[in-house]
C-alpha cells in the first residue's frame, strides 16, 4: 500500500506521535514548524495548521508529513498506526503524579462531545452514581497535583495566621468573625445501611441552616478534634465561597463528609452543579486540615516527631486530620492514605503513589486481599499503630511500600483504619539503589516461605538508610517485622499456593 492511501486510514495515532515527539524534544510548535520551514519552505506546516494536525484535525500531505519526519529522524512510516507501541502514544503528563494515565486515542473518540454522550451511559451501565463519579474527577485531580493547592493553603493562613494546635475557642471566635451564629442540639446515632448494603451507625455531628446559623452536635464535646474540624470545614466555605452552595449536613459512619440529602437511589446522571459542589466541599475539607495544621509548623513538628501517628495529639487534631496533612506537607512526595470502614467500603482514598486499590466503594470485591494491613487491623483491631512493609506487583514491576496503620472508633461508634504509607522504590533509586532488584528479591523469598519473609540483613541496612533520610520512624519499626506479599486481587495473587484459589470463580 502506498503511504498516500495508508495515510487515509492509518493516521489515528499520527498526530498524537507528532506532539509526543515534539515535546520529548522540548519544542514548541513553533520551533517545530521553524525547523520543518528551514527544510522545506513548500511543505511546512505553519503553527496553525501543526496544532490541528496534532488535534487530529487535520491530516498532513505525504509531502508534509517526509519534512514532519525528516526533522525528527524517523521514516514516514514510523507515524502510521501499525499498533504503535505504548510510549509512543502516551502523553508525558499522562504519568504525572502518582497515578499512571493512558493515551486517550484516537484522540476524535475522546472529544468533548463524544465524552459528554458516553460517561453518562458508562455510569448507568455500572451502577455508579453521579456524586461517586464527581468524588473520583476530584481524587484524581487531588492526585495529579500531589495534594499541591497553594491557594487554598494561602488562605487558611491568612485566617488561622500559622498557628498549631488552635483551641475550639479560637475557632468559635472565627466563626462568629465571619457572621455565624453557634447554637447546640441533640442527636443520636442512627442505624443505617449503605449502598453495598453495609450495616453501620451514622451521626449527624453538625448541620447549617441559611443564612447563618451551625448547629453542633452536643456529643463533639466529649470528640473535640472532630468539633475542631466540622468548624473549620464551615469556616472554609464561608472563606472560599461565602456560603453559596453549602450543604447543610455534616456527619461520620460509612457516608461521605458532606451529605447531599439525596434520594436513597441516586442517580447515575452526572450534572455539572453536582461535581461544582462536590468541588466546593472538596476545597472546604481541604481548608479545614491546613488551618487545624499549617504547613510549615507541621512540617516542624512532624520532623521532630519522626512522622509518628501520634503527633496529632501535640497537633491538637484527629488522627485523620493529622495522616492526611502528612500527604501534602512531607517533601516526599509519593505517599498514600486510606479510611478504611470494613471491606469494600474505603471513605477516603488518596494515592500520590499510584498505589493499586486493595478494594473500592463502588462495587462489591470478592477477594480483596487479606494481607494489606488496613484488611488485617479491620478484622483483628489493635490497641497500638503497626507498621508493615509489602511487596506488590504493580503492572509488570513489583514495588515496596511501607504504611502505618492505626485502628479508630468514631463518634457514631463505628471501627476505623486509617493508613498512611510510602512508596520505597524512588527513595532507594535516589541513594542510587537498585529498587526493582531488591523488590524482586524480597518477593521471591516471600513467594518461597509461604507469602511473608524475615528481611536480609544488607535490605535492612538499605532501609534504614531510608528511614533516616526520609525521618519517618515507622519504617524502622517495619522492618523488623516480616515483609509480606499482597495483592490488587485474589485473582493475581502471587503466593505458591494462591491464598485465593477458591476466589477465581
Amino acid at each position: 500500500m502506498s503511504l498516500s492511501k495508508s495515510l487515509v486510514r492509518q493516521s489515528h495515532f499520527l498526530g498524537t506521535k507528532i506532539r509526543n515527539l515534539r515535546k520529548r524534544n522540548h519544542l514548541t510548535m513553533e520551533d517545530l514548524s521553524a525547523r520543518c520551514i528551514r527544510l522545506n519552505p513548500d511543505y511546512a506546516p505553519s503553527v496553525s495548521y501543526l496544532s490541528m494536525i496534532e488535534r487530529g484535525k487535520r491530516v498532513p500531505s505525504v509531502d508534509m508529513l517526509e519534512v514532519i519526519a525528516e526533522v525528527f529522524q524517523k521514516e514516514p512510516a514510523w507515524f502510521l498506526d501499525d499498533e504503535p507501541e505504548e510510549s509512543e502514544i502516551t502523553p508525558d503528563k499522562g504519568n504525572r503524579g502518582g497515578i499512571s494515565g493512558m493515551a486517550l486515542e484516537p484522540s476524535f473518540l475522546f472529544s468533548n462531545e463524544i465524552l459528554q454522550i458516553a460517561i453518562p451511559e458508562m455510569l448507568s451501565q455500572t451502577g455508579i452514581t453521579g456524586r461517586q463519579f464527581a468524588h473520583l474527577l476530584i481524587r484524581a485531580h487531588q492526585e495529579k497535583n500531589q495534594n499541591h493547592f497553594p491557594d487554598l493553603e494561602r488562605a487558611a493562613e491568612e485566617v488561622g495566621h500559622k498557628r498549631l494546635n488552635l483551641a475550639v475557642d479560637d475557632l468559635i471566635d472565627i466563626a462568629k468573625s465571619l457572621g455565624i451564629n453557634i447554637r447546640w442540639v441533640n442527636r443520636t446515632p442512627q442505624d443505617v445501611v449503605d449502598e453495598l448494603g453495609v450495616s453501620a451507625k451514622q451521626l449527624v455531628t453538625s448541620f447549617f441552616e441559611p443564612p447563618t446559623t451551625i448547629y453542633l452536635n452536643e456529643i463533639l464535646k466529649n470528640y473535640p478534634t472532630r468539633l475542631k474540624y466540622d468548624l473549620a470545614v464551615y469556616i472554609g466555605h464561608c472563606i472560599l465561597h461565602s456560603k453559596e452552595g453549602l450543604k447543610s449536613v455534616l456527619s461520620v459512619g460509612h457516608t461521605n463528609s458532606w451529605e447531599t440529602n439525596e434520594p436513597a437511589h441516586s442517580s447515575s446522571e452526572l450534572n455539572s452543579k453536582d461535581i461544582l459542589l462536590a468541588w466546593r466541599d472538596f476545597e472546604s475539607s481541604f481548608f479545614a486540615g491546613a488551618l487545624l495544621c499549617p504547613k510549615v509548623p507541621f512540617r516542624q513538628l512532624l520532623d521532630r516527631s519522626g512522622y509518628e501517628i501520634d503527633v496529632h495529639q501535640k497537633a491538637g487534631v484527629s488522627p485523620s486530620v493529622a495522616m492526611r496533612r502528612m500527604t501534602v506537607v512531607s517533601p516526599y512526595p509519593h505517599w498514600h492514605y486510606f479510611d478504611a470502614y470494613g471491606q469494600n467500603k474505603l471513605k477516603a482514598v488518596y494515592r500520590g503513589n499510584g498505589i493499586p486499590l486493595p478494594w473500592g466503594n463502588m462495587r462489591k470485591v470478592n477477594d480483596p486481599c487479606q494481607h494489606w494491613a488496613v484488611f488485617r487491623r479491620l478484622s483483628e483491631p489493635q490497641e497500638h499503630s503497626s507498621s508493615q512493609i509489602s511487596i506488590l506487583n504493580v503492572g509488570d514491576e513489583p514495588r515496596i511500600y511501607c504504611c502505618e496503620s492505626v485502628n479508630m472508633t468514631d463518634p457514631a461508634g463505628n471501627n476505623r483504619v486509617l493508613c498512611a504509607g510510602i512508596d520505597l522504590n524512588p527513595a532507594i533509586d535516589a541513594q542510587g539503589g537498585d529498587a526493582r532488584q531488591i523488590a524482586e528479591e524480597l518477593k521471591n523469598s516471600c513467594v518461597e516461605s509461604g507469602g511473608s519473609t524475615v528481611i536480609p540483613r544488607h535490605i535492612k541496612k538499605e532501609f534504614t538508610t531510608i528511614a533516616k533520610i526520609l525521618n519517618i520512624k515507622w519504617i524502622e519499626r517495619g522492618i523488623e517485622t516480616n515483609a509480606r506479599l499482597i495483592c490488587s486481587r485474589g485473582a493475581v495473587c502471587p503466593r505458591k499456593p494462591s491464598c485465593y484459589s477458591k476466589c477465581g470463580s
